[in-house]
């Protein structure tokens, strides 16, 4: 008899022996075999779950424990598949960005599409709201590389001077992250989650606009009515093409 905290090796008849795979079993109960999780995990799952605590907490947030938390593994099994954070982002950068950049918007018309583009970008940072700080932190990355190819290209077929070309493109580029992260902040801000809605928030502010002093703040009493109904996407758009605008005039 084996002693009492011994296993005993149990072969099953319907899978094939291996040294070291053998079911076991011991006096406390069956051990189950060994967990797959190890051997399931990929890089491309180990960058889904990032972009899911990214997602949540932000950049701030995403350590390598959290991850391994999410993931049940330990640090060592990720630093397999991936060196580091600053490796991890960049990753996480162009999962979410190469599906909107592989392909240019807009047919022949360059206008149309980086207006295509821009707005494909406005609504990814809303849902990602860490991304376009990312793109910001490091404009080498592949993925943000394609994206001011994408941008600089469209804005070259404009006709643009040589001369104004990096200028040109790094404003549309600035503009859209720009107003994208700032849109995205403004949704999940403490007043936002506060309880009023948006129109009810807007309407405040704007009620409060309309009682200030109109010869000090005359332009504020211009536009409170337009900002109280005002929708973000149009209204990034129009930003976009006043851009665009000024970059025909070149």
């Amino acid at each position: 008899m084996p002693p009492a905290s011994a296993c005993v090796l149990i072969p099953r008849p319907d899978v094939p022996y291996e040294f070291g795979t053998s079911f076991q079993s011991c006096q406390d109960g069956a051990v189950p075999p060994r967990s797959r999780r190890t051997d399931a995990l990929s890089r491309d799952r180990i960058v889904d779950t990032a972009i899911d605590l990214l997602d949540a907490s932000g950049a701030d947030a995403l350590t390598f424990r959290a991850l391994g938390g999410a993931l049940d593994t330990g640090s060592g099994a990720i630093y397999h598949h991936v060196a580091g954070k600053d490796e991890l982002l960049a990753a996480a950068t162009d999962a979410v960005l190469r599906p909107i950049l592989a392909a240019p918007a807009g047919g022949d018309d360059p206008r149309a599409a980086i207006r295509a583009l821009a707005l494909a970008l406005f609504d990814t940072v809303d849902g990602h709201p860490w991304l376009a700080a990312q793109v910001m932190a490091d404009p080498g990355r592949p993925a943000n590389l394609l994206l001011s190819e994408r941008v600089g290209g469209a804005v070259l077929a404009m006709g643009t001077p040589e001369e104004a070309l990096f200028d040109a493109a790094t404003a549309i580029v600035g503009y859209v992250l720009g107003a994208a992260a700032q849109n995205a902040a403004n949704a999940r801000s403490p007043l936002a989650r506060s309880g009023p809605s948006r129109e009810e928030l807007l309407g405040g502010v704007a009620a409060r606009i309309e009682q200030l002093d109109p010869d000090e703040f005359p332009y504020l009493r211009r536009i409170a009515a337009t900002m109280a109904d005002h929708d973000d996407r149009a209204q990034f758009l129009a930003g976009l093409d006043l851009l665009l605008a000024g970059i025909d005039t070149l």
